[in-house]
C-alpha cells in the first residue's frame, strides 16, 4: 500500500512538472509569436510575415536578431528555390526564342539576388555584437544588398513585359518573383527597423 501511494506521488509530481513545463512552453511560444506578429507591422506585407517566421518562432524567440537572421534566411530559401526552377525553364525544348532570352535573363538576375542575399546572411552573422560605426557599416552593406536583389528580382518580371510573351511561363516566372520579392522586402523592412534601433 506505501509502496503505491509512493507511485502514485511521484506520477503526481511527474504530471504537474511537465503540465507546468507545457504551460511554460507554451506561454514562451505565445510571447515568440506575439512578437513575431508585431515586429511584422512593419513591413509590407505583414501577414506574409507572419505565416513565414511562425514556423521558427521557437527559435526566434524573442530576440530581434534573430528574427532578422531568420527573415533573411527565408528569403534566400526563397530565392534559391525559385533559382533551381528558373534553371530547370533554362534546359526545357519548345520555347520561344523572346522568352528563351527572357528566361535566361531572369535566371542571370535571380543567380545575382541569391548570391547577394547569401552575402547579407553571412554579413548578418559576422555582424556578432558589433556596436556604434562598425554596426552601422555591417546593416548599410547588408540594406545595400538586399535593395540590388530587390531590383534584380523587378528587371526579371520587366523582360516579360509585352503581350507576346503572355503564357504559362510567364506567369509561373512571375509568381515566384513577386513571392521571392515580397519576403525580401520583408526582410529589408526588420532589418532597417534593427538597424534604427541600434
Amino acid at each position: 500500500m506505501a509502496k503505491s501511494s509512493f507511485v502514485s506521488l511521484i506520477l503526481s509530481i511527474l504530471y504537474i512538472a511537465s503540465t507546468a513545463t507545457s504551460a511554460s512552453t507554451t506561454g514562451s511560444s505565445a510571447s515568440a509569436a506575439n512578437f513575431i506578429k508585431a515586429s511584422c507591422t512593419a513591413t509590407t506585407y505583414p501577414a506574409l510575415c507572419v505565416q513565414s517566421l511562425s514556423l521558427y518562432a521557437t527559435s526566434i524567440n524573442q530576440s530581434p536578431r534573430q528574427l532578422i537572421q531568420t527573415a533573411l534566411a527565408v528569403s534566400l530559401d526563397k530565392a534559391q528555390s525559385t533559382k533551381t526552377f528558373v534553371y530547370k525553364l533554362t534546359r526545357f525544348n519548345g520555347v520561344q526564342p523572346r522568352e528563351k532570352a527572357a528566361i535566361k535573363d531572369c535566371f542571370e538576375e535571380i543567380d545575382d539576388t541569391v548570391d547577394r542575399l547569401a552575402k547579407s546572411v553571412k554579413e548578418l552573422k559576422s555582424m556578432g555584437s558589433s556596436k556604434g560605426k562598425d554596426f552601422q557599416w555591417h546593416i548599410s552593406n547588408v540594406q545595400t544588398w538586399i535593395s540590388a536583389g530587390l531590383t534584380d528580382e523587378n528587371t526579371c518580371v520587366d523582360g516579360f513585359a509585352g503581350k507576346a510573351l503572355n503564357g504559362r511561363i510567364k506567369n509561373s516566372i512571375k509568381a515566384r518573383f513577386v513571392h521571392v520579392e515580397r519576403v525580401t522586402s520583408n526582410a529589408l523592412a526588420l532589418i532597417n527597423k534593427f538597424g534604427s534601433k541600434y
